[in-house]
């Protein structure tokens, strides 16, 4: 495949300004190196630009109320011109989901991405009537593509746990940067490793940098086939009494068909539960990934048509999220399933970092229920899409590149890659380890990290709104959770500026006031005392009343409770 894009670069800027810009290719990462989620890297080269996934990042415990969380294309917006395309590499939303928000404010570039990706990204996009149509070129395996004048890529097959996953070589005008997102190793029936021989014809094509995820590079050893997955799922719906509810990710496709074939051999029905998992086998099974006998499933709403231990019942939500099919279910709100005495309920997915409590309580609520609960830290029911230790370590040693760039995940897990590559033979100063903003410059035979920085802080969406939610409104929220507010009415004279009855006093998550009259009393006095001590010859100015009582009174409470609640002060002038 040879694509030149529409808008490719030509005549935005003269040549006496292009020949002032130098001879290096700038590396930076928006997000998903000091986070799992938020993936978004770009390099640039003179006037153009190569964007590598937009993806969002779930809410964190210090985000409350936030939607999710999307990398900042600030540095990016004003060179939109120069963008010459957007690769997708897979169809996970930490590497697509902030799409729909940042197409427009990037100038609508081409989008290179899989099929199976773009029936996903095309499926979301109905959610949002206003976005502008999306520009996408389907590449598959093998494609070769002319970006532009200085940028070609060159793309390959990686097995990940979703379908159409692919991995890239970008040609630079610096030399051949490899950029492996997630992946893992597939095995064959003897357990032997499949499709290494693409690692190897990459490395000999002479690779400057490697970019590589981290994500589970403090895993010692190989993943566990999908082989040994599907056997310990069998043996558990072989004893299994009554329904099995399977929770797992929508997005495990081949996982999901083979639960199915197993499923068949039971005489079990299979229903689906989500959205998102009907969406996707619907897609998958459209595009060929699957397939599935019209008579092996069955709608939700008819599960009571046959018998429990007839069922096995597919749902989303097993990282506990709020609005996922797993959670309805167990708090009763599911219009077609309850927990049964006698349901069993396997956890087929691992837990993302930052979810381990909302598991944990979806574990519990359903042990209280009587479910027969399993999950995959006692019992291999699931294989990570992220390479462990040794996997990674091969694919490093294949490749064998002059730089290492390890990617994807928090700094820890990235250093611990700085350390598998060291042992594979990557000299350590070789190895680059940067934050989100930082900027790396490439050379044919270097590599430096720059001064300068970009914009890579927190964008949150919350509701309609997208970055309007600024730190200091995060702060108050937190203050809001962990200490409460206190609401201070004062009413007084416009002319006199004396007040005019006693001030009211609301408490919201700071001390219940019926229970704390003295308390309350002596917080009172100190409101009228803080007033009264203003000369009241000319008009009160009310912004400064407000500002006194904040620091007054909030001082007063923090040597009474050693707490900071939120003060809201409202003046009332009759």
């Amino acid at each position: 495949m040879s694509t030149l894009p529409h808008h490719q670069a030509g005549g935005r800027q003269t040549k006496r300004q292009t020949e002032k810009i130098e001879n290096y290719l700038k590396f930076a990462a928006l997000g998903g190196l000091e986070e799992v989620g938020r993936n978004m890297m770009f390099f640039e080269y003179k006037d153009e630009i190569v964007i590598i996934d937009a993806g969002l990042q779930f809410p964190e415990e210090d985000t409350p109320g936030i939607d999710f969380i999307i990398p900042n294309i600030s540095y990016l917006e004003p060179k939109k011109e120069n963008i010459q395309a957007l690769f997708l590499t897979h169809a996970h939303y930490d590497h697509i989901g902030a799409l729909p928000y940042l197409t427009e404010k990037l100038g609508n570039p081409i989008i290179y991405t899989t099929a199976f990706t773009k029936a996903i990204i095309e499926k979301r996009q109905e959610e949002f009537t206003n976005a502008p149509k999306l520009n996408i070129e389907v590449i598959k395996a093998g494609d070769k593509i002319e970006i532009s004048r200085y940028f070609q890529a060159e793309i390959f097959a990686i097995e990940h746990n979703v379908p159409d996953a692919f991995g890239m070589v970008l040609k630079t005008p610096v030399g051949n940067i490899c950029h492996i997102v997630e992946f893992k190793f597939d095995y064959d029936e003897n357990g032997n490793p499949r499709n290494l021989d693409i690692f190897k014809k990459i490395g000999e094509m002479g690779i400057h940098t490697l970019s590589l995820d981290s994500t589970n590079s403090e895993v010692p050893g190989f993943s566990v086939s999908e082989r040994v997955v599907e056997k310990n799922i069998e043996d558990i719906l072989k004893k299994a009494k009554g329904r099995i509810i399977i929770a797992m990710f929508a997005s495990l496709l081949t996982r999901i068909a083979e639960i199915i074939k197993i499923a068949e051999k039971q005489k079990r029905y299979v229903a689906i539960s989500g959205a998102s998992m009907k969406n996707s086998i619907t897609i998958a099974q459209n595009l060929g990934h699957l397939k599935i006998k019209k008579q092996s499933t069955i709608p939700i709403q008819d599960i009571n048509k046959y018998k429990d231990d007839q069922l096995l019942i597919l749902s989303t939500g097993a990282q506990g999220e709020p609005n996922a099919s797993l959670m309805k279910i167990i708090n009763g709100e599911h219009k077609f399933v309850k927990i049964r005495l006698s349901d069993t309920v396997i956890f087929s997915a691992s837990v993302i970092p930052g979810n381990e409590r909302a598991v944990q309580v979806l574990k519990d609520n359903l042990a209280r229920q009587g479910a027969d609960v399993h999950q995959s830290m006692v019992v291999d029911f699931h294989s990570s899409g992220h390479a462990p230790q040794e996997e990674l370590k091969q694919v490093i040693k294949l490749i064998n590149p002059k730089f290492f760039l390890p990617t994807h995940g928090y700094y820890f897990m990235r250093s611990k890659n700085a350390e598998l590559a060291s042992e594979v033979g990557v000299p350590k100063k070789n190895t680059i380890i940067i934050d989100n903003g930082q900027v790396v410059k490439f050379t044919k035979d270097n590599f430096s990290i720059s001064k300068e920085t970009v914009p890579a802080y927190y964008v949150m969406v919350d509701g309609l709104g997208v970055g309007d939610v600024e730190e200091v409104v995060m702060r108050d929220r937190k203050a809001l959770s962990q200490e409460g507010m206190v609401v201070l009415i004062i009413t007084l004279d416009r002319q006199t500026g004396k007040l005019l009855k006693n001030p009211d006093i609301i408490s919201r998550g700071f001390i219940y006031l019926k229970e704390n009259k003295e308390f309350v009393e002596d917080l009172r006095n100190k409101i009228k005392h803080t007033v009264m001590r203003i000369p009241h010859y000319q008009p009160i100015d009310a912004d400064y009343l407000k500002s006194l009582l904040r620091e007054q009174i909030g001082q007063f409470l923090y040597n009474k409770t050693k707490r900071r609640p939120v003060i809201l002060p409202v003046v009332i002038e009759v």
